[in-house]
């Protein structure tokens, strides 16, 4: 994989998952076996989430077919290197808390810390994976058969190994490298 490493350099001691994990365009449609994919979303079950409630909801493909109706969603730009992804899915969040359907104002805090798990996952199994926000959430849920009344669509995924970097067009190639991160300093209020 492409690493630069001058961009990649922490301001405190973490664990080098943290400085791995990327996301890049360049996957290889090698298939990824069906443990993989349960270890995958196993990493999501154990996520964090207000009330225990987990409200993600993952629409997942690894069949030609089911790939193609994912890829579909996507816009074209994505579609160019997300669709021979091995594994394609659009994450969902439940909008109401299950317990007592009052608004759950976290499913979308919830659904992204799941997909962290699953990112951090993919990158321990040796695979890579990239959200996506360019993708058609009215098409996913007819697409998709998801419950738009019930669910909020809110990314696209694609999962599986590292490609060659040579096969994305060219704008995408020079793009295919771990991107920097904004100084903490710039994060961060410390309150008094």
């Amino acid at each position: 994989m492409i690493m630069s490493e001058s961009n990649r350099i922490p301001d405190a001691p973490v664990d080098p998952m943290f400085l791995e994990r990327w996301s890049p365009r360049a996957i290889a449609p090698r298939a990824i076996t069906d443990q993989m994919v349960r270890s995958l979303f196993e990493a999501v079950r154990w996520a964090p989430s207000c009330f225990n409630e987990q409200p993600w909801f993952f629409a997942y493909a690894v069949s030609e077919s089911g790939r193609a109706k994912i890829a579909d969603v996507l816009v074209p730009q994505n579609q160019v290197w997300a669709a021979k992804a091995p594994l394609l899915m659009i994450i969902f969040a439940r909008k109401n808390f299950a317990h007592n359907d009052n608004a759950n104002a976290w499913h979308a805090f919830d659904a992204g810390a799941a997909w962290m798990s699953l990112a951090l996952q993919a990158h321990r199994l040796g695979l890579v994976s990239h959200a996506m926000g360019g993708f058609d959430p009215e098409k996913a849920y007819s697409a998709l058969g998801v419950d738009k009344e019930k669910y909020v669509a809110l990314a696209a995924v694609a999962v599986g190994y590292y490609g060659d970097p040579a096969a994305l067009p060219e704008p995408l190639r020079q793009r295919e490298a771990p991107a920097h991160r904004v100084a903490m300093a710039e994060k961060l209020l410390v309150i008094q």
